[in-house]
């Protein structure tokens, strides 16, 4: 039995991976892979927990969907659907719902559903039984300039705010020689830039150094990008290495979550803001023009105004590339959720858009570095005349220019805004 499935994902990079993954399962069963708008048969829904509302996007997707494909089978699945699966077999549009341990099966589960239609079913182990890295082999990406590479799965931090332990479980790596192969066959495949991604990335299992040397070794890789590292994960050598050589993005994404010492120790995050501040210092040494873009969550339980402050200052006192600003969500579960102090929405709402607001004006400050300079940036998108993409340390740059996806194209900057950086051709 073969058809048309269409896919849904929310979250971070490990979940776009995932989605990936299972898109290849479902060619190779003999499915076309389609959009939401060309009446497919199956639609998958790839969920993410981290916030009340990603669980409230799913649900909306899902809803629009069955409106849309009354006839459709819908399987759910996702870290939503692996701490919640009860409340998941719940929703009426759902047909199948299936967890993180179960998603070798899905195409198995989803030809038995649709051969026998029978509904709903809902099959999702306890996420502690995984104690290995799910094998997967992607040989195509839906962005033709960028991949990303999954070599970590997995957290035992469980941070008090956090579900994400619950979710994926104990912490497991992907082989080096198995990573290094994927990366060789998606540069084959004539993806330049590839993004080293995990839950818990610095805790790969071997040392990230060893891993970003092997990849590093890839001919026709033209560069390498990692995705959230943890603070307290960092190895000694990884600044030095990635200041080394032009095939490292200058790019470092490290959760801050807080400017408040009180408010990091509530949290659980084993670090505080000095240290949080030297190895921003250290880093900047060994690595020209970095990029330092930050996760803060505003309105933690207990969050003070004095808390919220140093949270504001000492962002601005960084300088970070971008801020990725949070409202805390209570999730149930988590430690968190238990604890006294927790803040009504108005206030949440209040700081968070002071904090974006300081991240539009961080980032532009960032961006303004590079006026008149030229960026080398790597295109991503053509359209009406114009090309865009990313330079190495992630500012994004549109510039006039008749080029293909997948090129290398020098800008000098001659605008920016905070949202970017805009261009023309350089000699």
């Amino acid at each position: 039995m073969s058809g048309r499935v269409a896919f849904y994902t929310l979250g971070c990079k490990v979940n776009q991976y995932d989605m990936v993954a299972m898109q290849e399962v479902f060619r190779r069963a003999g499915y076309e892979v389609v959009g939401h708008d060309e009446s497919p048969d199956v639609f998958v829904v790839n969920t993410c927990a981290v916030t009340a509302r990603s669980e409230q996007k799913a649900r909306q997707a899902i809803r629009r969907f069955r409106r849309e494909n009354p006839a459709a089978l819908i399987a759910l699945g996702g870290c939503y659907a692996q701490v919640a699966p009860e409340a998941a077999a719940a929703l009426p549009e759902v047909d199948l719902v299936f967890g993180i341990g179960e998603r070798g099966q899905l195409v198995e589960l989803v030809q038995g559903l649709r051969r026998r239609d029978a509904h709903p079913v809902c099959l999702v182990g306890d996420v502690e039984d995984l104690q290995r890295f799910d094998e997967a082999w992607i040989a195509d990406w839906n962005e033709r300039a960028r991949a990303v590479l999954k070599v970590q799965e997995g957290c035992r931090q469980f941070c008090a705010y956090c579900i994400v332990p619950f979710a994926r479980g104990p912490q497991r790596s992907r082989p080096l020689a198995e990573a290094v192969a994927e990366a060789q066959r998606l540069v084959r495949a004539g993806y330049r830039e590839i993004v080293v991604a995990g839950v818990h990335l610095g805790a790969y299992e071997g040392g990230l150094v060893a891993l970003l040397r092997a990849l590093a070794g890839i001919e026709g890789l033209w560069r390498i990008r990692l995705s959230s590292l943890e603070p307290m994960d960092i190895e000694p050598e990884l600044f030095a290495l990635l200041g080394s050589g032009d095939r490292f993005c200058p790019h470092l994404h490290l959760p801050l979550q807080s400017g408040s010492d009180d408010v990091l120790r509530r949290m659980r995050r084993p670090y505080d803001t000095a240290y949080f501040a030297r190895l921003v210092e250290t880093a900047r040494r060994h690595i020209p023009d970095l990029a330092i873009t930050t996760d803060v969550l505003v309105g933690f339980p207990g969050e003070s105004e004095e808390d919220f402050r140093a949270t504001y200052d000492f962002s601005r006192q960084i300088g970070f590339s971008r801020l990725h600003v949070f409202t805390y969500s209570r999730r149930p579960g988590t430690a968190a959720a238990a604890m006294p102090g927790q803040l009504p929405n108005s206030v949440k709402k209040e700081r968070s858009k002071l904090l974006m607001k300081l991240g539009e004006e961080l980032a532009e400050d960032f961006h303004r570095r590079y006026l008149g300079r030229v960026l080398s940036v790597l295109v991503e998108e053509r359209q009406g005349g114009y090309v865009t993409g990313y330079s190495p340390n992630y500012i994004r740059v549109r510039a006039k220019a008749d080029r293909d996806i997948n090129t290398l194209v020098p800008v000098r900057i001659t605008h920016v805004t905070s949202a970017g950086a805009a261009g023309e051709l350089a000699e």
